[in-house]
């Protein structure tokens, strides 16, 4: 009986004292954005200078907000920092980055044979006789030079922000089937006439690649047959297990936009794309594949397979990457508001940049990581 109250009171003690038995240790309390930011001893570019090319990206306020900058030597991480609140866990909004991983996707199906690169485009509504949009093809469309009458953003001469495509199918009449909002927009010009930047153009293409998969109109369906799909190809494969797709109603993910991932997989994706499809030595997507994106369209040398190039535009275009200080061969997913996956073959690099600057000051943003990615030597 003296032993049975012993371990009573005992047992009384650690209660009241807060620390039962069973109690789990308390967890660490967040790191900070100083011990997030971090520079390898391996980096190539001495710490001190690579840190004041970096730096200013978080303490400039010419910068906005930068809410994650990693840089990626030799498939390695040498440099990452984040900003107050974000850590590596942190998935950030792709916004049209997404556009190149559809790319990437469209060539796993014509790899597959599923697709062919130069026949007319397989949207049903396009194939009625005397329809000019049956004329339209996958290189059309990935070119960013379908024809169609897409407005990517209001005008200057005060439109509504609402009257253009991009916020109307989002957002807004077109949200609950955003591919056939697209897909039902008029011609404007001949199929490879010209060249003009189109949100919705994306989403033609993943509803192609949808399609191309399920003869289904169910959306869950649609869905699922999706991401069956870009998990088996795509992100498992590559190891990206905290990238997340998101879709619209009809089942149709949102390829032109919206795609919630890590910095790290951002960076994976876009080393997945410097050793033109190949992870760990497993070739996934066909070298003439990535060539093909990596390859300038006829009508603006900058663009290629829906991916941005480092090359000069023509006059009157909005000047992208930095043709003056970086090889030419440097190309990059680019998404509003700043987002990047900047990759650079002959340097061995991709560069990672996600945070909220407004399209029309982050033009600061931009120089700065040329300046980061000039520090790097070419074929080193």
């Amino acid at each position: 009986m003296h032993k049975i109250k012993i371990a009573a009171l005992s047992a009384l003690a650690l209660l009241g004292s807060g620390c039962a038995a069973t109690d789990e240790p308390a967890a660490p309390p967040p790191k900070t954005a100083e011990e997030l930011a971090y520079i390898s001893d391996a980096s190539p570019i001495e710490k001190a200078r690579l840190d004041a090319a970096i730096s200013p990206l978080f303490d400039d306020p010419a910068m906005a907000e930068t809410r994650a900058l990693l840089v990626m030597h030799r498939g390695e991480i040498i440099a990452e920092r984040y900003g107050e609140g974000y850590d590596e866990n942190t998935r950030f909004i792709s916004w049209s980055m997404a556009k190149s991983y559809t790319g990437a996707l469209i060539g796993f199906l014509v790899a597959d044979g599923r697709l062919v690169l130069d026949d007319p485009a397989p949207v049903p509504d396009w194939q009625r006789p005397g329809d000019p949009r049956g004329h339209i093809t996958l290189r059309h469309l990935l070119h960013m030079s379908s024809g169609l009458d897409h407005t990517e953003v209001a005008e200057e001469d005060g439109a509504a922000v609402f009257e253009a495509d991009t916020n109307q199918m989002l957002f807004l009449s077109g949200a609950s089937d955003v591919a056939g909002y697209a897909e039902a927009r008029p011609m404007e010009a001949e199929p490879g006439a010209k060249y003009e930047y189109s949100t919705a153009t994306s989403m033609i293409l993943s509803d192609i690649i949808t399609r191309t998969l399920t003869n289904s109109s169910d959306p869950q369906i649609r869905r699922d047959t999706a991401m069956r799909f870009i998990r088996g190809r795509l992100l498992e494969p590559l190891g990206m297990k905290d990238t997340i797709f998101e879709f619209d109603p009809n089942g149709t993910f949102l390829g032109g936009s919206i795609i919630h991932a890590t910095a790290r997989d951002y960076a994976t994706f876009g080393e997945f794309l410097r050793h033109n499809g190949a992870h760990r030595g497993a070739q996934h997507l066909p070298v003439n594949w990535v060539r093909f994106m990596r390859t300038s369209s006829p009508n603006d040398p900058a663009y290629g397979g829906h991916i941005w190039l480092n090359k000069e535009r023509p006059e009157g275009r909005d000047p992208v990457l930095f043709p003056d200080s970086a090889p030419e061969t440097v190309f990059a997913a680019l998404g509003h508001l700043g987002q990047m996956i900047v990759v650079s073959p002959e340097q061995k690099l991709t560069v990672v940049r996600l945070g909220k600057t407004q399209d029309d000051v982050k033009q600061p943003v931009n120089d700065q990581i040329g300046r980061i990615v000039s520090l790097f030597p070419v074929n080193n």
